[in-house]
């Protein structure tokens, strides 16, 4: 029996250690990246100067043509991530704060993601790499009903959330592998001529009364003097409960309200993301409206 303990001690002490080992390596891989996706762009920087700094979802990454900004003299970048909620737009603004970026006015995609507080794994799982090298990352995570098994626990953040940041992604980006994330400087166009589903309902959807993630990001511009621009953007004609918008507009009055600017469903790639046309005609209005 005691053999057999000691056998079981000796296997635990090596898959710790190898656990270990291979948390080390692959975060190791992580800080060395710059050029993959937005989080890693913006983690391993320094100081960068920006006109206008887009955050949100994808009906930000879709809906806002950076190079239609920079052809008016506009240094910007599109940080939308597709599949995000506010609370990963809210900690890549910490980030850029903490690298002291420069920036004037930040545009965000502010409607549907005001319905909830939870956090998008698809996108936080990117933040993970550097739980250990980050207080604001920590900080950040530190209420998640999860936290301390990906804190604390070797390795485990890498395989809980291996599509996104597990064996696959971790060999691209050692091969420099670079992604269409940051093209365009950041805007992803979306084709006209293929269609996705183009009927919504979104009548369950209700605005929080005070959404944390919003105010933190709305706090942390007047206190670094940054121009706060939140936009409501657009959705196709078929959509159950427009009213929603409505009600962001009663909760959050501050928020501008565009989400009728285009309206025909030729401009809508699907009923929630305008094709590149449509979003040219938006970003067009809103440049001319505040620039």
């Amino acid at each position: 029996m005691k053999k057999f303990l000691v056998y079981i001690v000796k296997i635990l002490v090596i898959l710790i250690l190898v656990a270990v080992v291979l948390d080390v390596l692959y975060t190791f891989v992580y800080l060395q990246s710059k050029n993959r996706a937005k989080i890693d762009y913006v983690f391993n920087s320094k100081e960068r100067a920006y006109d206008v700094v887009i955050l949100g979802s994808s009906r930000a990454n879709n809906h806002f043509v950076s190079q239609m900004f920079e052809d008016k003299g506009l240094k910007t970048f599109n940080y939308g991530m597709s599949g995000g909620h506010l609370f990963e737009a809210d900690l890549l603004l910490k980030l850029m704060i903490e690298r002291q970026y420069k920036i004037k006015n930040i545009i965000l995609e502010a409607d549907l993601n005001l319905s909830n507080e939870h956090r998008a794994d698809g996108i936080s799982a990117k933040f993970l790499p550097y739980l250990h090298h980050s207080d604001i990352i920590k900080e950040h995570f530190s209420k998640e009903p999860d936290f301390d098994y990906l804190y604390y626990i070797p390795f485990y953040r890498y395989i809980e959330f291996d599509p996104q940041i597990g064996f696959r992604e971790v060999v691209k980006t050692t091969q420099k592998e670079k992604s269409s994330a940051l093209a365009n400087d950041g805007y992803y166009p979306l084709v006209k001529n293929k269609k996705g589903n183009m009927k919504n309902n979104i009548v369950s959807l209700n605005p929080l009364p005070h959404n944390k993630y919003y105010e933190d990001i709305k706090n942390i511009c007047k206190a670094n003097n940054i121009n706060f621009i939140a936009i409501m953007t657009p959705m196709c004609e078929n959509v159950t409960g427009m009213n929603y918008f409505d009600k962001v507009k009663k909760t959050y009055p501050e928020i501008y309200n565009y989400e009728n600017v285009v309206v025909e469903d030729k401009y809508f790639s699907s009923c929630g993301h305008m094709n590149d046309t449509g979003a040219r005609l938006f970003t067009a209005r809103v440049i001319q409206e505040f620039f």
